[in-house]
């Protein structure tokens, strides 16, 4: 008995309507409310004459994410981790270029000389931010095997696992020497939870951070004036200027006066004759707090706790361990980035410079987010066979 031919057509719609299924929708709906949500509150802080062009800008740029987030997706993360070492080169030579030759951003007004920045084609780009995405790239391809032995001679000769993984060191001192500590801080901790979740034995991670920890000493004594005067303005703000304790103090002024429900869109004080200073990057959760209270808090930080699991959600059903590792490292991005900006906007964390994902104000950010979100949206769509 001769089989049935479907016609071209029908054909044509059964495979959409399967990609279609295959699509992760909560994946995207999700990252459109955060998205939303940026916008919205990027133009209460921004509504002014001064910062007035910094929403258009925003708006253009997550058009460019969602282009980037679309090719992130469609590409094969297999092949893009293939070229890990390339992606990982690549982002370490940006990083010694922009030390070399790059422009200053956020500090470099009052602190001093910065090298964070390059200008490519008239575009700030900020190296740092695509070292995130080669690190975690670059992970996938170390802890792509499940075998132990693919994990023995750790230091014994430059083809190690461990060497390999020691060589993550150097995006974190080039960014570290920008200066740049929020991000080498962020840095670390993706590496160090992406190795503590995917490494068969945890004990190399208990070394290294135990390793970091008696380091911190040499480290702060390294730092330049003003991170130090950070960092004890966030222990007291007795032994730091005022003007370091200035950030935190009207940041928690703002969250603390949006008590319940807040005062109201276009209606915080605090923001609306710019006590909080860097509201639109730095902190744009003590403006979401005052205006919205401690019901719009929560309700922001329970959307991002669900795209967090969402992502772990689809680490566990990912077809292979590259894409396992990816999302995880996708997630811990996530994960710390939001708890570094909201411990630093609610005073429990040093001002460090940590964006919110999806909501602060900035290309590079926003663009590498919406990347990361397209790799895990690449591996929730290859497990249904594409």
């Amino acid at each position: 008995m001769k089989g049935i031919t479907l016609p071209r057509a029908t054909i044509g719609v059964s495979r959409w309507r399967r990609f279609r299924a295959a699509v992760d929708w909560p994946l995207i709906l999700t990252i459109l409310v955060i998205c939303a949500i940026g916008l919205l509150n990027l133009y209460s802080a921004t509504r002014g004459v001064r910062h007035n062009a910094k929403f258009d800008k925003q708006v253009e740029w997550m058009i460019v994410g969602a282009i980037a987030f679309v090719v992130a997706t469609v590409i094969d993360y297999r092949a893009m981790v293939r070229l890990a070492w390339g992606i990982f080169g690549i982002a370490v030579v940006l990083l010694l270029v922009a030390r070399l030759f790059g422009g200053g951003g956020g500090d470099v007004d009052t602190h001093g000389q910065t090298y964070r920045w390059l200008n490519i084609f008239g575009m700030g780009i900020q190296p740092s931010e695509i070292a995130k995405l080669a690190a975690i790239l670059l992970l996938a391809r170390l802890f792509s095997s499940s075998e132990p032995s693919h994990y023995q001679g750790w230091w014994w000769s430059p083809a190690s696992w461990g060497f390999k993984f020691s060589l993550l060191v150097l995006p974190l001192v080039l960014i570290a020497v920008q200066p740049d500590l929020g991000t080498a801080v962020l840095l670390f901790l993706i590496i160090l939870t992406v190795g503590f979740l995917a490494s068969p034995n945890i004990w190399p991670m208990v070394y290294l951070l135990g390793g970091t920890l008696c380091t911190i000493p040499f480290l702060f004594e390294k730092l330049h004036g003003y991170q130090k005067d950070r960092i004890l303005g966030f222990i007291d703000c007795g032994v730091a200027p005022t003007k370091t304790c200035w950030h935190t103090q009207q940041s928690i002024f703002a969250v603390g006066s949006g008590k319940l429900l807040g005062k109201g869109f276009l209606a915080g004080t605090q923001n609306q004759f710019n006590f909080v200073p860097e509201h639109w990057t730095d902190f744009p959760y003590s403006l979401w707090a005052e205006e919205w209270g401690f019901a719009g808090s929560v309700f922001l930080l329970a959307i991002f706790a669900f795209l967090t699991l969402w992502i772990l959600n689809v680490a566990l059903s990912a077809r292979d361990r590259v894409g396992s590792v990816i999302c995880v490292g996708v997630a811990a991005m996530t994960f710390w980035h939001v708890v570094v900006n909201v411990a630093m906007v609610l005073g429990i964390a040093p001002v460090v410079g940590v964006t919110l994902p999806f909501i602060s104000y900035g290309g590079s950010s926003l663009v590498t987010f919406f990347l990361a979100m397209g790799l895990v949206a690449n591996v929730s769509l290859r497990k249904h066979g594409y």
